[in-house]
C-alpha cells in the first residue's frame, strides 16, 4: 500500500513538473492582445537575443509562440504584452490543429532578425513617419540612411528598408505653391542640391534617379522594400520617366519636356502603369495614380478590407494581411490610395476600399526580392498637416493599421517555404 502511495505521489509530481519542463509563451494577437505593436518588438527582441518563434498564421490573429524562458515572459511583463504559458501538449494540440487541411492557417519559422533601414533625409522635417514611430514604439532597432549611404553602396547591408514620406522625382514633394519660402523647405532644397553637386550631378532629380535604381537593384538581389504615402507613386514615376525632364524650372532650373508623357516607359517601374502625369508645379499631386484626385469618400465610411488568402498555399501574402480584423479606417496623405486602373495586372491587391475602387495595399516581386506598397501618411492620424504634432501610440496599442507595417518588419525574418502550384 505505501508503495502504491507513493507511485502514485510520485507520478502526480511527474504530470505537474512535465509541463513545465516543456513549456510554451504563447502571444496571442487576437482582440485579447494588451499591445499588438510591442508584441511585435517581443518577437523581434527574441531574434536579436538568439532565439526563434513560430508565427502563427491566420491562428488567433496571427499569433507567436516560443520555448519558455523566464527572460522572455519578464520582458512581456516591462512591455505591457499579454501572454500565457502553455504545456508542450496544448501547443501540440494548437499545431495540429492549424495541419488540418481544412483549416486556413499555417505556421512559419521566425528564425533571424532583419537588418532595418529607413530612408529619411538629416533635416528636421514638419511632419513625422509612421514607421519610424511605430519602430520606436515596438522598440525594434534601425538604421536612418539617405542619399549618401545609397550612392556609397551601404544599402546592400541590410534586409529591409523602409521609404520614407519622399519625392523620388526631384520635385521637393510638389510643395512649391504653399511652402517655397518655409526654412524647412529651403534648408530640403539645399541639402537635396549639395547631395547631387557631391556626386557630379547637376539635378537633385539625376540623383533621386541614381538612387531610385539602386534600390530597384537592392530588391532584385534579395531586398525587401516597403514604402508609404508619396514614396510609392513618385518612386515608379522616378523610374519610368528616365532620360526625361518632368520637372519645371523651379525645381531644377530649366523648363519639363512638353513631351514627357509619351516618353514614360512603363516597364521600368514596380507597381503602376497607363497613368497621366500632372505636370502643373503649382498642383499638389503627380499623377493620377492617386486615388485621391476627385476623391469623395465621407471619413465616417472611409474604411478598406484586407483580402483573405489562403495561409497554405499563399503563405506571404497571408504573413502580410495578418491582423485581428479585416476592416482597417482609412487614412489620407500625399498619396492616399491607388487607382486601381493603373495597377499592374501581376501586382497583387491585398486590400482595397471596394466602393471607392481604390487599392490601399498593394504587392509585387521582382527578381529574389519583394516590394509592399501602402498608401496613406498615418494609420492614426486621418488628415495629417503639415506642422501637424506627431502620433502617440501610447493612445493605439492595438492599432490595426499599424500593424500592418510591423508585418512587413518582421517578414523578412521569416523562412518562407515554396509556394505551391
Amino acid at each position: 500500500m505505501r508503495k502504491l502511495k507513493t507511485y502514485i505521489f510520485l507520478s502526480i509530481i511527474f504530470v505537474l513538473i512535465l509541463p513545465m519542463k516543456a513549456s510554451y509563451v504563447f502571444i496571442p494577437m487576437d482582440e485579447s492582445q494588451a499591445n499588438h505593436l510591442k508584441a511585435y518588438g517581443i518577437a523581434f527582441w527574441i531574434l536579436k537575443n538568439g532565439g526563434e518563434a513560430d508565427w502563427l498564421l491566420n491562428y488567433k490573429g496571427g499569433s507567436f509562440a516560443t520555448k519558455q524562458l523566464g527572460a522572455i515572459e519578464s520582458e512581456c511583463v516591462i512591455r505591457g504584452v499579454t501572454y500565457q504559458i502553455i504545456a508542450d501538449a496544448q501547443y501540440t494540440a494548437i499545431l495540429s490543429q492549424i495541419a488540418n487541411p481544412e483549416v486556413n492557417a499555417d505556421v512559419v519559422k521566425l528564425e533571424k532578425a532583419p537588418k532595418i533601414a529607413v530612408y529619411s533625409p538629416k533635416t528636421k522635417q514638419p511632419w513625422d513617419d509612421a514607421v519610424t514611430m511605430v519602430l520606436t514604439y515596438a522598440e525594434i532597432p534601425y538604421d536612418i540612411i539617405y542619399d549618401d549611404e545609397i550612392m556609397s553602396m551601404k544599402l546592400p547591408t541590410y534586409d529591409w528598408l523602409h521609404l520614407h514620406h519622399e519625392d523620388f522625382t526631384g520635385q521637393q514633394g510638389k510643395f512649391y505653391a504653399q511652402y517655397a519660402n518655409a526654412e524647412w523647405y529651403q534648408a530640403e532644397k539645399n541639402e537635396n542640391e549639395a547631395m547631387a553637386k557631391k556626386w557630379g550631378l547637376n539635378k537633385v532629380s539625376k540623383l533621386k534617379l541614381e538612387v531610385a535604381k539602386r534600390i530597384k537593384e537592392f530588391v532584385s538581389g534579395g531586398g525587401f522594400l516597403f514604402a508609404m504615402c508619396s514614396a510609392t507613386d513618385s518612386y515608379d514615376i522616378c523610374l519610368e520617366a528616365e532620360g526625361t525632364d518632368i520637372c519645371a524650372e523651379m525645381f531644377d532650373g530649366d523648363a519639363q519636356d512638353p513631351s514627357a508623357q509619351s516618353k514614360l516607359d512603363f516597364s521600368k517601374g514596380l507597381a503602376f502603369e497607363n497613368y497621366r502625369l500632372h505636370s502643373d508645379p503649382y498642383e499638389y499631386e503627380y499623377s493620377d495614380i492617386d486615388a485621391n484626385v476627385g476623391r469623395s469618400v465621407p471619413k465616417d465610411i472611409d474604411y478598406f478590407t484586407l483580402f483573405d488568402f489562403s495561409a497554405k498555399w499563399d503563405q506571404v501574402p497571408t504573413m502580410l494581411t495578418q491582423c485581428h480584423t479585416k476592416t482597417i479606417k482609412g487614412f489620407m496623405g500625399q498619396t492616399t490610395s491607388f487607382n486601381k486602373d493603373f495597377v499592374k495586372k501581376n501586382v497583387l491587391i491585398m486590400g482595397e476600399n471596394k466602393s471607392a475602387d481604390e487599392a490601399k495595399y498593394i504587392h509585387g516581386e521582382m527578381g529574389k526580392g519583394m516590394w509592399t506598397f501602402y498608401g496613406g501618411h498615418d494609420p492614426e492620424d486621418y488628415q495629417h498637416f503639415v506642422g501637424d504634432p506627431k502620433t502617440d501610440l501610447n493612445l493605439h496599442p492595438t492599432s490595426p493599421g499599424y500593424r500592418l507595417i510591423l508585418n512587413n518588419v518582421l517578414f523578412p525574418a521569416a523562412k518562407k517555404k515554396k509556394q505551391k502550384t
